[in-house]
């Protein structure tokens, strides 16, 4: 059985976009939502470790509130692929090995491909999104996510791919599709490169570069130089887009 886990501030999202799509599945589920609207948690970290205490599933399954399925076999799908994926320590439905994100969802408005390389297996990455992701029960009792790094709404499931691959896992994109409502900007929060530097701190001695689905970072040159590089992309493109 899958547990999945959602923390959420919008009640009407939640419903319209998440819930909505939970109802037609054909594989039986628990379902845990954290309520966050009265902000009872300073982090993302802090609300799926306390979700997942009494979880009953095998599967670990965080998701984010604007996330539609757009299947009624989803959970069946992702289910047999799971089974079938050795030494899995995480898996996910949008991710990175390099600078190309891989993914078969779509995000935004209108919907757009999340990136520009689309599969039909499981691919193995160095981090996810955290849009969707997966952890076996079993994984996740030997390695958490981590609360102090990780202490607000960012980096999360990079942070925790990143351990449980010096863990000995491999870490997963599904070829499963879907769709997310947030094309996923997070450049203009101060929070973001808050958490990026804790991050880049952490593994720099385990990885010479980090993929994320917001950035590609590299651990031995100054992480600031890279930002500055980084910010003047962002608003580039965004003038781009608006013009």
């Amino acid at each position: 059985m899958i547990s999945i886990v959602c923390v959420y501030n919008n009640k009407r999202l939640l419903e319209t976009s998440l819930l909505k799509s939970m109802e037609s599945q054909k594989l039986s589920y628990e379902l845990i939502l954290l309520d966050n609207t009265h902000k009872k948690f300073n982090s993302a970290a802090m609300a799926l470790n306390h979700g997942v205490k009494n979880a009953k599933g095998n599967y670990l399954m965080f998701i984010h509130q604007d996330y539609d399925l757009e299947s009624n076999v989803w959970l069946s799908k992702v289910e047999k692929l799971l089974d079938g994926l050795d030494n899995m320590g995480v898996a996910g439905v949008a991710g990175k090995y390099n600078r190309n994100l891989i993914s078969n969802i779509k995000t935004g408005t209108p919907p757009t491909l999340a990136g520009p390389i689309q599969i039909d297996k499981p691919v193995k990455v160095q981090t996810l999104d955290e849009c969707l992701f997966i952890i076996p029960k079993k994984v996740f009792e030997e390695i958490q996510l981590d609360e102090e790094v990780c202490d607000n709404w960012h980096l999360y499931a990079a942070d925790y791919c990143l351990s449980a691959k010096k863990a000995g896992y491999d870490v997963y994109v599904l070829p499963l599709g879907g769709y997310h409502e947030s094309p996923g900007y997070s450049f203009s929060s101060d929070q973001y490169y808050s958490t990026l530097k804790k991050l880049v701190k952490k593994h720099k001695h385990d990885y010479d570069w980090i993929f994320t689905s917001t950035g590609s970072w590299s651990t031995k040159y100054p992480l600031f130089l890279q930002i500055f590089y980084q910010k003047i992309y962002y608003f580039l493109r965004l003038d781009k887009i608006k013009f």
